[in-house]
């Protein structure tokens, strides 16, 4: 891991340390900053953030039905929402 010197209340620090990951991006800070640049360069399909939100707020998958199903199989509870409301009432046969 590559260690920094930052800065902390105007005071140098080694406590900071790059993620691995993050070192692996390039030979030199230049050209980390500019590899890691790139990875955000797009931008995200429209509503996928708001999609993102709402399986992360309801601790739901974020997937296919295939993999809601094999999540829903491992963990042992429902993977997906819900349908909202009150279940449908039928009427009853006459007898």
């Amino acid at each position: 891991m590559t260690s920094y010197r930052a800065k902390a209340e105007g005071e140098a620090t080694t406590l900071i340390q790059a993620h691995g990951l993050y070192s692996a991006l390039g030979r030199d800070a230049k050209r980390r900053q500019a590899a890691y640049r790139e990875l955000f360069r797009h931008g995200l399909e429209p509503g996928l953030v708001d999609q993102i939100r709402r399986a992360t707020n309801g601790t739901f998958v974020l997937g296919n039905e295939r993999f809601a199903r094999e999540i829903e199989a491992v963990v042992g509870r429902r993977a997906v929402p819900g349908k909202s409301g009150r279940p449908r009432k039928y009427a009853e046969p006459a007898s």
